[in-house]
């Protein structure tokens, strides 16, 4: 099983648990640890055991309060280097991993920490955490990918609110305004999460990898040009194994078992 210094990487029944762990700091972004994010998603990737991925923070305050401000205090670094460097292929694996990501935000989650939580494939929120997009409190804009997910998840207005006046976006109004896919109370935060994973860790993974791709591409083409890649994208799902069990499950009325092939 892979070692990580600032992560904790649990792979049981097909669902990979990746829990950042600097609970000290409220799992706060070094050097290391994005590293280490970066890491270990290049390596589920790779894993066809890993069917279904949940990344969540360690303790009970934060999902990751973002930038460790306090790595770096006192010195002269370039941000556009540090997040080209890090973050930036940090959220495209994040995107391009063909499978389900699941955030499990647990408490705060800011900054960096936001936009790595809105780069999830699908959210499960404690009914006491935030989402804060918090750059502007220090005069920043927003990085790793905010800009692009928030106006898509909750339409220009919101998105300008949000990241202007950094204000604490509650469980409520994230569920409300559909960041999020579901709340939950603390004490019932896991399992609910591990019960949403556990049905995708049994679904077929080649299909789930293949929608991604697909929405990913349709965020930027239009109509006509998706439609032909839709064609093309179900040709490929059509010639999994899962797809010949689907059908052979439905003809013979018996539950599915999909493989993730």
């Amino acid at each position: 099983m892979p070692q990580f210094q600032t992560l904790l990487y649990d792979l049981k029944d097909g669902i990979l648990t990746i829990t950042m762990n600097r609970p000290e700091v409220y799992n706060a972004l070094n050097e290391q640890m994005k590293k280490d994010l970066n890491d270990v998603f290049r390596e589920a990737e790779k894993d066809p055991s890993a069917r279904c991925i949940v990344l969540c923070g360690a303790g009970d305050k934060a999902f990751c309060s973002g930038q460790d401000l306090k790595e770096h205090a006192g010195s002269k670094r370039s941000l556009k280097d540090s997040i080209e460097k890090s973050y930036n292929p940090l959220i495209r694996r994040m995107r391009s991993i063909e499978k389900p990501v699941i955030g499990m935000i647990n408490g705060v989650a800011a900054g960096a920490g936001c936009s790595v939580a809105l780069a999830c494939d699908m959210r499960v929120m404690s009914t006491t955490a935030k989402l804060i997009e918090i750059f502007v409190r220090i005069g920043l804009v927003p990085d790793s990918g905010s800009h692009w997910f928030l106006p898509r998840l909750v339409g220009m207005a919101k998105a300008f609110e949000y990241t202007a006046l950094g204000s604490d976006i509650t469980a409520e109004e994230a569920l409300r305004v559909g960041l999020v896919n579901a709340v939950a109370p603390p004490d019932q935060l896991e399992k609910a999460t591990n019960d949403l994973a556990n049905k995708l860790a049994k679904g077929p993974t080649k299909a789930y990898g293949l929608i991604k791709r697909t929405m990913n591409k349709a965020l930027t083409t239009d109509l006509d040009s998706l439609l032909d890649y839709e064609a093309y994208i179900q040709h490929i799902a059509s010639e999994t194994e899962d797809h010949q069990e689907g059908l052979k499950a439905f003809l013979e009325k018996r539950p599915v078992q999909f493989k993730g092939k």
